[in-house]
């Protein structure tokens, strides 16, 4: 009965195989399997597709394969950036795939660690992408390729990475188009998510540039590891795809920091607007105050004096004038004319 530690290995094995002149012959469920089918047929290939493995697992392979322990480490703790290391006879790559989310709008981000050697590939996910599953298919259904051995699944599983970029190509610049266009409808939250998606072209930026040097590097060393060279022209078209979406990937980070330069100049001009509304709307506020207190001041002076001449003491030398009344009508006409004109002559009427 296998211990708890086999079993959870044997659920980390997505699928393993065993090949021979491009031809699958054996299909084991466990790695000790897979290791004897491996040995006792001479010429043969492993192709073992692990998913989430635990240090334990890794660590089986690394003993059967006599993988180095810096890779191992590398697989282990993952959060690697794209690279490929040579150990002895064994390639150690690390791709990071991609793809977009319509439902969110979103690109997400998958890690995957390749050990590839004379006669094994291992393949270790972290992530849901990139589908193994899709690549092992094909590769099967071409026994010509994958007749030519380790390199041509390390070729199959590249040019999926590479190609699964397109669908995010198209979908960030579907997005770059709606944030333009949201820009000059003054939205409000554009600049949120111009600074996302500017986060997730670098994030891109930082999965795709780096496979250019490494596919250099994997055709600089063709030669003196016997890669034939009709896999090194597919390793080439792979390379040429890489550029392309390198270039464009570029492109859509010029294009959001623009868009960030002309949205931030809009924000500032729609600020600029407001402040000048609310600036005229403070003048005419300030011409109102002006006009209602000038009309109270002239009103206030005749209220003044007839409150004063309303008081009807006795005492009041002007109260049995003849021409008390007119003279107090005058006063108020004269006060109210001279405050009328000295508040016209300052504009505030």
């Amino acid at each position: 009965m296998p211990d708890s530690s086999e079993v959870e290995l044997q659920a980390s094995i997505v699928d393993s195989g065993v090949y021979r002149d491009g031809v699958r012959i054996a299909s084991p469920s466990d790695l000790t399997s897979t290791y004897s089918a491996l040995r006792s047929s001479r010429g043969a290939m492993a192709w073992i597709g692990l998913y989430r493995p635990t240090a334990e697992h890794l660590q089986s392979l690394a003993r059967e394969f006599d993988l180095h322990e810096l890779a191992v480490e590398d697989a282990i703790l993952a959060h690697q950036r794209p690279k490929i290391e040579r150990y002895g006879q064994t390639l150690f790559v690390v791709l990071r795939a991609a793809r977009y989310l319509d439902s969110t709008e979103q690109v997400e981000f998958g890690e995957l660690h390749l050990f590839v050697g004379p006669d094994f590939v291992v393949t270790v996910r972290h992530a849901e992408s990139p589908d193994l599953a899709a690549v092992r298919h094909r590769v099967e259904a071409d026994p010509d390729l994958l007749g030519r051995g380790p390199e041509a699944i390390l070729y199959a599983i590249l040019d999926a990475v590479v190609d699964a970029y397109g669908p995010v190509v198209a979908g960030l610049e579907n997005d770059i188009d709606e944030i333009e266009s949201e820009v000059f409808r003054g939205d409000p939250a554009v600049s949120r998510r111009i600074y996302e998606l500017s986060r997730e072209v670098v994030d891109f930026q930082r999965a795709v540039r780096p496979l250019g040097a490494m596919l250099a590097a994997l055709d600089a060393g063709s030669s003196k590891y016997g890669v034939d060279e009709e896999q090194q022209r597919y390793l080439r078209d792979v390379a040429d795809h890489v550029t392309e979406v390198d270039e464009r990937i570029e492109s859509f980070r010029i294009a959001l920091r623009d868009i960030l330069t002309v949205n931030a100049t809009l924000v500032a001009q729609r600020q600029n607007e407001e402040m000048k509304t609310l600036s005229e709307a403070s003048n005419a506020q300030n011409e109102e105050v002006k006009k209602i207190s000038a009309w109270a001041a002239i009103l206030f002076a005749p209220t003044l004096i007839g409150t004063v001449y309303g008081m009807n003491f006795d005492l009041m030398p002007e109260l049995h004038w003849t021409w008390g009344y007119p003279f107090a009508l005058v006063l108020m006409g004269a006060v109210s004319v001279t405050l009328y004109l000295v508040f016209r002559a300052r504009h505030w009427i």
